[in-house]
């Protein structure tokens, strides 16, 4: 951590930067449940489904190669 000072700015910054992402994670996941309940009755299979290849694909278009996963 050469270089960055852990000054309270610092901290409360990248606070409320990672509470900012959880909460927007957070309002997703409902709004996710919402539509399993409306459309699909309630069973997460085929948004758990989709949700999968959605996300592979997001990850494979812009560069053609799936190595984002491989830092997992």
């Amino acid at each position: 951590m050469a270089g960055i000072k852990l000054t309270f700015d610092y901290l409360s910054k990248n606070l409320a930067i990672v509470i900012g992402l959880v909460l927007i994670w957070r309002g997703i996941w409902y709004v996710l449940d919402e539509i399993d309940l409306v459309f699909l009755g309630g069973s997460h299979f085929f948004t758990a489904v989709g949700g999968i290849i959605l996300g592979l694909a997001i990850l494979y278009i812009p560069d053609h190669d799936l190595k984002e996963i491989q830092k997992l």
